[in-house]
């Protein structure tokens, strides 16, 4: 890379632009996610009609162990790279990737084996055993990607990179389609992982190659300056994956399959989506890294408008999710799985926790709050796994969902109080809170009130939502300033 394009991205990050930019590249990221979702949905009823209840019950079972080892092993190491990225330049920049990548693939495959462990040692069943392996295999080349696409996310390319992650979805789903029509089993429709993402791996390092270094360093000792930053936040970030997920583990050794079955369909709609907050506010990463290395007021403003912006947009996802629940579940499972529909809509109501989540846990890793982000995901995880645990038994998907949404409520709550602590002067507008609050409830009584099928109440929700926040003269400016920099785009 050459010094004027590095001097190109230094201005960037340090320009009125850059907003616009990150909130470009957040649309486009989003527009991104929900074609994903889109092609999720075409084979997913697929996939759970060809599995049964049961069977794609072991399937999420097998994805969620292989979730947690990824957070386990991802260490946040994804964020502290790309925080050093936008904070470095020439030698410094390309030794931190190295080390990055080093770091990555020694962690993932360490997190593989003891995936396969566990798996085992709890008596899973060798199908699943075995499928878990070819899974944790296509999820190593997935990490790798990921660790590649920090160029890209850095210089806002936000384009490419929702590219990159669209291909890797187009190819698994056309992978998965194919095989459920030729009737194969679980251990094949795990091992979809690996072309998925070696495909999306070989298009990244093709568009990264001249930003940055592809080889490894496989030196341990020169990890240790990258892993020292990031093992706090990793603590926080195994954590919270954890503590999410354990619902389902917890589901599968307590409740039986069939009740794990409906968690499990719930929990494939949750999944999709908690997914959607830290995409979205992760484009704005690189300004807050910049901004409070620089530039204190414009990190203050900039956290401001993140959390408001996130609570707004997390209310109007849990009403479009509350009135589509039906839809969703009958997508997904059919009307055998009616029992989900409760489970869902249950569980979706920390949808807005989660979003809360991102908006806080950003700020908080520019100013390296590791230890108190650590300490609010352990007390998110004893409440999640305590209500889990005594709710099952009498509840048993339904417990689950209360205790799975009750722990990240607990953990918005803790994030957010540490947040307006680190930040002096901060002043976080709290009355927002209310007016998500009110117009959410709007939105969703008439959106169900319509004798109209699910869908058509969701869509009626959604645009209740926007017309409430418009009204109380909350609808976010920067949903103005969104469209018209996508106008100025299409008309140079």
């Amino acid at each position: 890379m050459t010094e004027p394009l590095l001097a190109a991205q230094r201005d960037l990050l340090d320009t009125v632009e850059a907003g616009p930019r990150a909130l470009r590249g957040s649309a486009l990221r989003s527009a991104g996610y929900v074609a994903g979702l889109v092609l999720g949905l075409a084979a997913a009823p697929l996939l759970i009609r060809h599995l049964g209840v049961i069977t794609f019950g072991a399937y999420v079972t097998a994805t969620v162990i292989l979730t947690i080892v990824s957070g386990l092993t991802e260490g946040g190491l994804n964020a502290v790279a790309l925080r050093g990225y936008a904070t470095s330049h020439g030698v410094d920049r390309d030794q931190l990737m190295r080390n990055a990548l080093g770091a990555r693939l020694t962690l993932s495959a360490a997190g593989v084996v003891v995936a396969i462990a566990f798996a085992a040692g709890a008596g899973y069943g060798s199908s699943l055993v075995l499928g878990v392996t070819f899974a944790g295999l296509g999820l190593i080349l997935q990490l790798m990607q990921s660790i590649l696409l920090v160029p890209l996310q850095s210089e806002m390319r936000l384009g490419w990179a929702t590219l990159v992650d669209l291909v890797r979805q187009v190819v698994a789903v056309m992978l998965i389609v194919t095989l459920v029509l030729a009737g194969r089993g679980l251990v094949a429709l795990l091992a979809v992982a690996i072309p998925a993402s070696l495909v999306s791996l070989v298009l990244t390092a093709t568009l990264v190659r001249q930003l940055t270094p592809l080889l490894p360093a496989v030196h341990p000792a020169q990890w240790w300056p990258l892993l020292r930053d990031s093992i706090p936040y990793a603590a926080a970030i195994a954590v919270n994956v954890l503590y999410f997920r354990l619902a389902v583990i917890l589901t599968s050794l307590l409740a039986g399959d069939v009740e794990t079955g409906y968690f499990s369909t719930s929990f494939r709609v949750v999944e999709v989506i908690i997914g959607l907050p830290a995409l979205l506010i992760g484009a704005a990463f690189p300004i807050l890294a910049r901004a409070q290395r620089d530039d204190p007021e414009r990190f203050r403003y900039a956290t401001r408008r993140i959390f408001e912006l996130a609570l707004l947009s997390g209310t109007w996802l849990v009403v479009v999710l509350e009135a589509g629940a039906p839809f969703a579940v009958h997508v997904l499972a059919g009307s055998q799985a009616n029992p989900a529909i409760d489970v869902l809509r249950i569980q979706g109501v920390g949808i807005v926790a989660t979003f809360v989540i991102a908006a806080c846990a950003f700020p908080l890793l520019s100013l390296r709050r590791y230890r108190a982000m650590l300490v609010s995901n352990i007390v998110a995880l004893g409440v999640s796994a305590s209500l889990v645990s005594a709710l099952i038994p009498s509840l048993g998907a339904r417990g689950a969902a209360i205790g799975a949404a009750a722990g990240e409520a607990a953990l918005a709550l803790l994030v957010a109080v540490v947040l307006i602590r680190a930040i002096p002067q901060l002043r976080l507008r709290l009355d927002v809170v209310a007016v998500a609050a009110a117009a959410g409830a709007a939105a969703l009584a008439a959106g169900l009130a319509l004798p109209a099928p699910s869908l058509v109440q969701a869509i009626v929700a959604a645009f209740v939502y926007l017309a409430a926040l418009k009204l109380m003269r909350r609808l976010p400016p920067e949903a103005h300033q969104l469209v018209r920099g996508f106008r100025s785009t299409a008309v140079g």
